[in-house]
């Protein structure tokens, strides 16, 4: 199991990617500021989300219920931002 640094480095470094790619749709396209700052809104959010739950994981007792939690948690974290990235595709169309 990947250490919980390592799942929240990777947490930031993918939503920062969101993040810097919705500055971009702004540079590139100035109309769309403001669904480009709500997509960033979710995407602080959802980062948000994700180290609070890495952080606290639920059952800290039982061993094979924490690495499903961390499991879990990493799928939210690809689904996620596949989500963002579709939506951010979206904006710039």
């Amino acid at each position: 199991m990947a250490s919980i640094r390592s799942i929240k480095k990777d947490i930031d470094y993918l939503v920062s990617e969101v993040i810097s790619d919705c500055y971009l749709t702004i540079y590139f396209s100035p109309n769309k500021k403001e669904q480009a700052f709500s997509l960033m809104e979710e995407a602080i959010a959802l980062r948000n989300n994700l180290v609070e739950r890495a952080n606290h994981p639920a059952e800290k007792s039982n061993p094979h219920l924490v690495a499903r939690h961390y499991g879990q948690l990493r799928r939210d974290l690809l689904e996620g931002v596949d989500h963002l990235f579709q939506k951010l595709s979206q904006i710039g169309k």
